[in-house]
Formats: C-alpha cells, structure tokens, sequence
C-alpha cells in the first residue's frame, strides 16, 4: 500500500520536473520533437510544473488536515 502511495506523489513530481525541463528548453530556443512551437513548450511545461506542485501540495494538505496538523488556518468551513 505504501508503494501505491509512493508511486501517486512521485509521478506529478517527475512531471513536474520535466515541465521544468520544457520551460528551460523553451527558454533556450530548443524545440522538442513533440511540439510544434516554442511557445505551446514552454506554455505545456508551465502547466506541468503548476500541476505538478498543485498536486502534491493538496496531498500534503489533505494529509494535515486528516491528522489534525493545520493548526485551524486551513480548516474547511
């Protein structure tokens, strides 16, 4: 079960490195063999990394508030 929760938060996470990847490239002017333009690259890559980081940040959230963490500033109403 462990294993199944490592795999959920390591997935976004390398999804999120590699948007970072795409951004850089964009930046740099070197297009990928995926894309068609340098600027749906580096608007992709910015869409993974705020994914991404979204993702495993809710997951840290909604792991805090289950275990009481949150101190009352990120309660649900």
């Amino acid at each position: 079960m462990r294993l199944i929760a490592l795999l959920i938060l390591v997935t976004p996470g390398i999804l999120a490195v590699y948007g970072i990847k795409l951004i850089r490239d964009a930046l740099f002017g070197e297009l990928q063999p995926l894309f068609l333009n340098l600027f749906i690259q580096g608007l992709s890559g910015v869409f993974l990394v705020v994914g991404g980081m979204g993702f495993i940040g809710g997951f840290i959230l909604h792991r805090d508030r289950k275990r009481n963490k949150t101190k009352g500033r990120f309660e649900s109403r």
